[in-house]
């Protein structure tokens, strides 16, 4: 992959990356999209990194279908599936990690103490070994995509960061890899992550500014299905994921959501434009 890419390069012709853990959704191929009216080459790499995955958390049973990710990617003509094995991202005597120590602090940096240092050191391996002008990266995954964009900025890395929005089934729920996991009832109360962002963006549409009466409000409805056990519901500033008190014009928001619905975890989010 490394060789291919300094050969495209020469030709002065200009890289794409998708990071995917695999087991492809339409969000994902909404990232391919994005990236082919972008650049002249597209590369999607296959990857479930194991280092962002806590020690009790679903690293072995994360859904996997390598074949059928290929089916799925074959009518957008990509021009390389980078599908490399742990051995050859983490080679023995592994010990050098990137690691962004403000934002991945809280929420899921709270909640998930190793994962964003996983993501940083898999996205800088990906970075090197691809060569990328542009990498993709879903909104759904807000915090990640904003310690991404940390990073790159604070590294200097000459590398365009492009956010794609969140692509979502007909009833709201965020498309996921992880849904699959759902039950029949566990996938209709998942809805509840939508519905309590939903409320709280309707609050914030109708004038309300206290961001602890948005917070309690959304809280209600994440925790009004009986399979649900919340971890948070939260607003911060989109850029510094800073906590706030009250919301000002002219700013940027995400309302996030994060909770079990059963043993799955699921995250949503909204961003607001005052």
């Amino acid at each position: 992959m490394s060789s291919i890419s300094k050969e495209l390069k020469k030709q002065g012709k200009k890289i794409g990356l998708v990071p995917t853990m695999g087991y492809l959704h339409q969000g994902h191929l909404s990232l391919v999209e994005i990236a082919k009216k972008n650049v002249d080459i597209v590369v999607v790499s296959i990857f479930v990194n194991p280092t962002q995955f806590g020690p009790n958390e679903d690293f072995q049973k994360y859904p996997r279908d390598f074949d059928r990710d290929c089916e799925l990617l074959k009518p957008y003509n990509v021009d390389y599936i980078f599908y490399p094995s742990i051995d050859d991202i983490y080679p023995k005597n592994f010990s050098t990690y990137v690691e962004e120590t403000e934002i991945s602090q809280v929420l899921e940096g709270k909640y998930r103490p190793t994962h964003f240092k996983g993501v940083t050191t898999i996205v800088n391996i990906l970075f090197n070994i691809v060569k990328p002008d542009i990498a993709v990266f879903g909104q759904k995954d807000a915090q990640q995509l904003a310690i991404i964009s940390k990073m790159v900025k604070d590294l200097m890395m000459n590398i365009e960061i492009i956010p794609a929005p969140i692509v979502r089934e007909n009833d709201g729920l965020a498309m996921s890899s992880r849904n699959v996991y759902l039950s029949a009832e566990e996938r209709n109360d998942a809805l509840v992550l939508f519905k309590s962002l939903s409320y709280a963006k309707d609050l914030i549409v109708k004038g309300e500014r206290n961001c602890d009466v948005i917070r309690n409000k959304g809280m209600e409805i994440l925790t009004s299905v009986s399979t649900s056990n919340p971890d948070y519901f939260e607003i911060v500033e989109a850029e510094s994921f800073k906590f706030i008190d009250r919301l000002e014009n002219g700013k940027k928001y995400y309302l996030l959501a994060a909770c079990r619905i059963g043993s799955t975890r699921l995250i949503d989010n909204f961003l607001i434009n005052l």
